[in-house]
């Protein structure tokens, strides 16, 4: 049995100006994770797991003027309290198969809500502007899956339901003594949203002499949802899919070894829940088609090892997640839905490297190249046809390395860097690329460790989120807001091993 458990507090990295505190975008989280395995016999194995997440952060995140110091008067919440739990059972008594079944269920109740309109009454007098949005969720899932696995092949039954109910409150005022103009709003909507999951797969590998083999790999599923809304919408659509992947293994050498493969995967379709626009409540499910070649190489003495792929993706109704504003003035309108493109292309490079020459050096080296483009997307207000798709950098690179000294004592350098990447299929605004550095020093001994580390040691500012609308009255022009990442930290870590 193994049990772990983990609590973390922090006041967050903003300064309310408004409030006078440090603490409105806090991080509070507990986890405990627990394991046990049971072995009642020679041929039974019994794996059980159980989590436990309750995490109670704030959320106070976007400023008005793009910084780390915000003016809400009414920070927001995003807190999640989740239990879950598995067991996992093998019977391996007959000379051929092992016969294997996974039962998980979990359940989570989801807060979340903010002050949607980022600001107090001084920020936007003498106009009264005060909007907030809440969403509160309750979501269970429960699945079952069966499987028969051989030498060379496998077949497997799944099934998983799942309920998610949701309430969504948007609640505001607004009066602009200039013009006369005045608005309240209080909405409240509740919905329903069931899935059932059924699905059949399969895999067979045929070995081609003592170097190469194919596998071949079929899934079918078919999927049924309900949902229905405190408006009066109900929807009961259900859809079938099917995908699966052909797979070509060759070893050139004991340390050398390439592989092509040809796959095709599918993603369901749904709903989206809440306030969203009557003719984008529902989306489809979306297809892919991907080819892949790869090598993974261990040469000099295994000191230097390569690890690179090549990939092409075709993407049909393609999903796509997006934002925006309902209502021109009206931040409680701002609002998030997926989308279906219809079609979308990705294609890349994926490459790491680690040389380690003795015991004291460790060097290492990720590159990532992509060129993620919609290939045919019209949306009602632009077309988005050969437009790079949203959060898809051109390329993403991780270098480092480590040496650490026959008496334990160790540096490590560490480096990253992205390039730039659209927010949203909603506007064409962009981040900005970005690298990071973080380094660590310490000394480890036999039953302990301690080092003083520093992320983002330059103290770089970058952008993680960004969207594009009008939030500031009384003319509302649009402009872009960006939620920036961690600036720099420095910290002490002491462990001990018992």
């Amino acid at each position: 049995y193994r049990l772990s458990a983990q609590r973390y507090r922090s006041d967050g990295f903003r300064h309310n100006a408004y409030l006078h505190r440090d603490d409105t975008n806090s991080r509070d989280e507990t986890t405990v994770h627990g394991r046990l395995r049971w072995l009642p016999a020679d041929s039974w194995q019994v794996d059980a797991a159980l989590l436990y997440a309750d995490a109670d952060d704030g959320y106070d995140a976007f400023a008005l003027d793009n910084g780390y110091t915000t003016l809400s008067d009414k920070p927001g919440r995003d807190a999640q309290r989740s239990v879950g739990a598995s067991v996992k059972a093998d019977y391996s008594g007959w000379d051929s198969a092992v016969l294997t079944a996974i039962t998980s269920a979990a359940d989570s109740d989801i807060d979340f809500g903010f002050d949607a309109d980022w600001g107090n009454p001084d920020s936007w007098a003498p106009v009264t502007y005060d909007y907030v949005s809440a969403n509160r969720r309750s979501r269970s899932t429960l699945s079952q899956e069966v499987r028969l696995t051989s030498t060379d092949w496998l077949f497997g039954l799944y099934g998983l339901r799942l309920v998610d109910e949701l309430t969504t409150i948007n609640q505001g005022e607004y009066y602009d003594p200039g013009s006369g103009y005045a608005d309240r709003l209080d909405d409240r909507l509740e919905s329903r949203y069931v899935a059932t999951n059924v699905a059949a797969f399969g895999q067979y590998r045929w070995q081609l002499g003592e170097s190469t083999r194919i596998t071949v790999g079929l899934r079918g599923e078919q999927r049924k949802t309900d949902y229905r809304d405190s408006s009066g919408l109900r929807e009961a659509p259900s859809e079938s899919m099917a995908g699966g992947a052909l797979t070509l293994r060759h070893a050139h050498s004991p340390l050398v070894s390439s592989y092509l493969t040809l796959s095709r995967g599918y993603k369901a379709g749904g709903f989206n829940l809440g306030v969203v626009p009557e003719d984008r409540r529902e989306f489809g499910a979306e297809s892919l088609w991907n080819l892949e070649a790869g090598v993974k190489a261990t040469l000099r003495d295994g000191t230097l090892s390569i690890d690179a792929a090549v990939f092409a993706d075709r993407r049909r109704d393609q999903q796509v997640r997006t934002s925006f504003q309902l209502v021109p003035g009206d931040p409680a309108s701002f609002v998030f839905y997926t989308d279906n493109a219809a079609s979308g292309r990705m294609r890349g490079l994926e490459a790491s490297l680690r040389y380690a020459p003795d015991d004291a050096w460790d060097w290492y080296l990720n590159v990532g190249l992509l060129d993620a483009t919609f290939e045919d997307f019209v949306t009602p207000q632009v077309d988005l046809s050969g437009r790079e798709q949203a959060h898809a950098p051109g390329y993403t690179l991780a270098a480092g390395g480590r040496y650490r000294n026959a008496a334990g004592f160790f540096v490590r350098l560490d480096a990253t860097a992205r390039d730039a990447f659209y927010f949203d299929v909603s506007n064409d605004q962009k981040s900005w690329p970005y690298a990071l550095v973080h380094a660590r020093v310490g000394y480890e001994a036999d039953s302990w460790t301690i080092q003083l580390w520093a992320r983002n040691l330059a103290d770089r500012r970058y952008a993680v989120r960004g969207f594009y609308f009008g939030n500031e009255p009384p003319d509302f022009p649009d402009m872009l807001y960006v939620r920036l990442g961690d600036p720099r930290q420095l910290g002490i870590t002491f462990d001990k091993r018992f």
